[in-house]
């Protein structure tokens, strides 16, 4: 693309072509980014989806199980201690883990109030980042700019 010019000619047609290259790669990596902008949805949807899915299976997993050895236990005769030192630990036992699930459930609420505000706050840096980028880009093109008509006003003084 250069053609047999003087190396002033020469400049100009580098500088343009490390533009529009520039431009290339800037224009190349914001496609990449839309287009994981479009797929993020969905795989933030099948993700919140196997997670559903997964509780479901806990929960089918458990009710199976505890169904199953209820049958095996009246199949089987079993016994059942009716005492009341076995109704005592059976109650015991009961109120126990109501309060151990009470516990854990207060935790996994308080662990998604801090994850969800540690998210919010990640939000809210990366939107402080991009206004801090925002303001360094116009700051530095306004040093070029400035460097520049310095520079032009010093040429167009040497030139006279």
């Amino acid at each position: 693309m250069v053609d047999n010019k003087s190396s002033k000619d020469d400049t100009s047609v580098r500088i343009t072509e490390s533009h529009d290259l520039s431009d290339t790669i800037r224009e190349n990596i914001i496609k990449g980014v839309d287009a994981f902008e479009k797929i993020q949805p969905q795989y933030a949807h099948s993700i919140s989806n196997l997670q559903l899915d997964y509780l479901l299976t806990v929960k089918n997993t458990v009710q199976n199980a505890i169904s199953a050895q209820k049958q095996f236990a009246s199949i089987w005769n079993v016994p059942v201690a009716t005492t009341a030192a076995a109704t005592s630990y059976t109650e015991q036992y009961a109120r126990q883990a109501s309060e151990v699930i009470n516990d854990l459930t207060r935790v996994a609420d308080i662990n998604n109030h801090l994850a969800i505000n540690a998210i919010n706050a990640a939000r809210e840096n990366l939107r402080i980042y991009n206004r801090t980028v925002d303001a360094m880009t116009e700051f530095n093109t306004n040093a070029v700019k400035a460097w520049g008509s310095y520079f032009t006003t010093q040429q167009q003084v040497f030139k006279q």
